[in-house]
């Protein structure tokens, strides 16, 4: 005998069931009825409020059927309350709360410009605070075998030096042959300018232009983009996109994380 269905509703027009999901922080959903689609920041009850790459705030309610995970149709539901989990820095590493900063080491971690060491404290900067790495800038690397040969390395005062395009055949290459201090690191990666290693969905383009040689690249950029010609408050456009190492390219992490090692550890990487 079937068990009685109060459900009048015939079989194939009902519903199929679909997963709850809770509501975690970061977690990337798109809302039904609007298209809008952000990571969840906050989940209260009854709502959540999304942010998109853009940083737009939107909040919803936690409807049925409401959200689209992965393509797939999920309803939230508020996370359950249990012990915290260990929260992270930018860079991804485990975050030590209450960690005062550490009296600054000897040694020194220095790049091209100003928009590269706000980069690296835009995701790096807690990690380098607990560790006492101070990052320095020195506007080109034109004289860097000078600039290391002031410094003065040693065993208790590495030095790292990070570079812009650094790719075989450049005049940065040829630049970063001549150091051999065994004190001193320098590694690079092979973007033209500290912008192009912030991923482009996270700026919100398809793919950083090509910008004619013998132009200035930042202005180029700018002009591709339809951005106004300011290089200067499209950095802070750029930088503000950046919330994580996830919005990075995986050349530029490699990189700084070697020279953060290189520095703390005492071994230059290999």
């Amino acid at each position: 005998m079937r068990a009685y269905d109060p459900d009048l509703t015939p079989s194939w027009k009902r519903s199929a069931p679909v997963p709850e999901v809770p509501a975690e922080p970061d977690l990337v959903v798109e809302e039904v009825s609007t298209g809008f689609c952000g990571a969840v920041i906050g989940c209260e009850a009854g709502t959540v409020t999304l942010e998109d790459r853009f940083g737009k705030h939107r909040v919803f309610p936690l409807a049925p059927r409401g959200f689209l995970l992965e393509g797939r149709t999920v309803t939230l539901v508020r996370p359950a309350a249990g012990p915290a989990r260990p929260s992270r820095t930018a860079s991804g590493s485990i975050a030590v709360p209450g960690a005062r900063a550490r009296v600054a080491r000897a040694g020194r971690i220095y790049v091209e410009g100003r928009h590269d060491a706000e980069l690296v404290e835009r995701v790096w900067g807690d990690d380098l605070r607990v560790e006492g790495v101070v990052v320095e800038y020195l506007e080109g690397v034109d004289d860097l075998p000078a600039v290391v040969r002031d410094f003065g390395p040693g065993p208790d005062a590495r030095l790292g030096v990070l570079v812009d395009h650094l790719v075989p055949g450049s005049k940065e290459s040829r630049i970063a042959a001549s150091v051999t201090d065994r004190h001193t690191l320098v590694v690079g990666h092979p973007y033209i300018d500290i912008w192009e290693a912030v991923k482009p969905s996270s700026v919100g383009i398809p793919a950083w232009p090509s910008v004619p040689r013998g132009q200035d690249w930042k202005t180029g950029v700018c002009r591709a983009l339809g951005w106004p010609e300011n290089t200067g408050a499209a950095w802070q456009h750029i930088l503000s996109r950046v919330r994580s190492y996830k919005d990075l390219e995986p050349a530029l992490l490699g990189a700084v994380e070697r020279l953060i090692d290189h520095v703390t550890v005492g071994e230059a990487a290999g």
